[in-house]
């Protein structure tokens, strides 16, 4: 595969299946009542969080697959199957819905908890390094291929990651300006993308599957 195609094809899998865009009114209802300070310390925090763990699981992701005696093939099969789930959430509009849920839960709990442990769940566990987006990061460290194709990947990483904390400080205007009609639209296409993009990642490891066998 060719370095930029490499690059884009990352990029968009990672984009759509973080979604920093879609986070913004999720961080908003985590932290209803809280000073702009208080906002920018926990968009900095979840996003660094995030970062820590995904970071962990690009450049020690083949490892773990090794250890546990897991082919990248079927890496590939499983985390394939598993964005495509998220992607019919995201078509049915179930994931916004879920999302939500899971921010109302943390809500109920912030009473209990200081505000600095909102950052780690529930934004920058599950709603930023989800089980999705770990995936999506194996899989595409796995296809790298060159050094400097996965150096490219680990830059895609950074950038959506940044993506994240820039929509976190601009939640407010972001969800302003969109809307609920444009938020289910987007939501929609960028869901029937990675469902392209799920089954491409199935049928690659089913193939390299059969090849090696």
């Amino acid at each position: 595969m060719p370095l930029s195609d490499f690059i884009i094809n990352a990029f968009a899998t990672l984009f759509v299946t973080i979604d920093p865009v879609g986070l913004a009114p999720m961080f908003l209802a985590v932290t209803a009542g809280m000073t702009a300070v208080e906002r920018r310390r926990i968009a900095v925090r979840a996003t660094l969080t995030a970062a820590a763990i995904l970071l962990v699981f690009f450049v020690a992701g083949q490892t773990v697959l090794n250890v546990l005696g897991i082919s990248v093939s079927a890496f590939r099969v499983s985390g394939g199957i598993l964005l495509f789930l998220i992607a019919i959430e995201m078509v049915f509009g179930k994931r916004t819905q879920r999302k939500s849920e899971t921010a109302e839960k943390a809500l109920e709990e912030q009473q209990k908890t200081e505000f600095h442990e909102v950052a780690i769940f529930p934004l920058a566990i599950p709603l930023i390094a989800g089980p999705a987006a770990i995936s999506a990061i194996i899989l595409l460290s796995s296809q790298a291929p060159s050094t400097v194709a996965y150096a490219g990947l680990g830059g895609v990483i950074v950038v959506i990651l940044s993506s994240c904390m820039v929509a976190f400080l601009l939640a407010d205007r972001i969800e302003r300006l969109m809307g609920d009609t444009a938020q289910l639209v987007i939501t929609r296409l960028l869901g029937v993308l990675l469902a392209a993009l799920s089954v491409q990642f199935v049928a690659d490891g089913v193939l390299t599957f059969m090849a090696s066998h």
